[in-house]
């Protein structure tokens, strides 16, 4: 009788874990089989500190506000500098303009998160990487040196291929010398 008692709360256990699972899985922005869309907040917690310093935790929230591509995009980047080049054939620059809210958990709540474009990036649903535009962007930029208590809003561009119709955003903090909990969140580019 024990041995099934165990063998019962084991396997409820196991029920439970899947679901928890499957829950976290079908949060939008949580991986990429769930992107967020344009417009959905997505929370996090950001760890803040350098090398063996007390680590200080942050709370984030990420809104992809828009995602302006092809013709329109080109024209905002042309507009931004005359400078700027046509994206390579085949491919086309998808504009995201981006807002980022950052807030200290706790005391003393003084560590500064280096926001920059290079923290996000883009890539089709089959794993292929996107690079960054390589242009100048239409003002403002998503650069910042995060406070707590700030929120900034400004446009990152990325050159995707013109045959991809739902390429992902993802932003992950590691690039500024912090780490995201809970892994890189993830946008829908359209």
């Amino acid at each position: 009788m024990k041995r099934a008692t165990k063998r019962i709360v084991k396997g409820i256990l196991f029920i439970v874990a899947a679901c928890i699972n499957l829950v976290h899985a079908q949060t939008p922005g949580s991986s990429p089989a769930a992107p967020a869309p344009s417009g959905v907040t997505i929370a996090g917690i950001v760890e803040c500190g350098q090398g063996y310093t007390s680590h200080e935790l942050y709370d984030m929230k990420i809104t992809l506000v828009e995602a302006i591509r092809g013709e329109e995009a080109w024209k905002r980047i042309r507009e931004a500098s005359p400078s700027n080049k046509q994206a390579e054939p085949g491919f086309e620059y998808v504009l995201a303009r981006v807002k980022f809210e950052y807030y200290a958990r706790g005391t003393p709540g003084l560590c500064i998160h280096h926001l920059s474009p290079q923290q996000f990036s883009s890539v089709s649903l089959d794993g292929k990487d996107y690079q960054l535009a390589q242009v100048v962007l239409p003002k403002p930029e998503l650069r910042k040196d995060m406070k707590s208590g700030e929120a900034v809003e400004g446009w990152i561009a990325f050159a995707v291929s013109q045959q991809d119709k739902a390429p992902l955003m993802t932003y992950s903090a590691d690039q500024g010398g912090a780490i995201v909990h809970g892994g890189a969140k993830w946008f829908l580019l359209r």
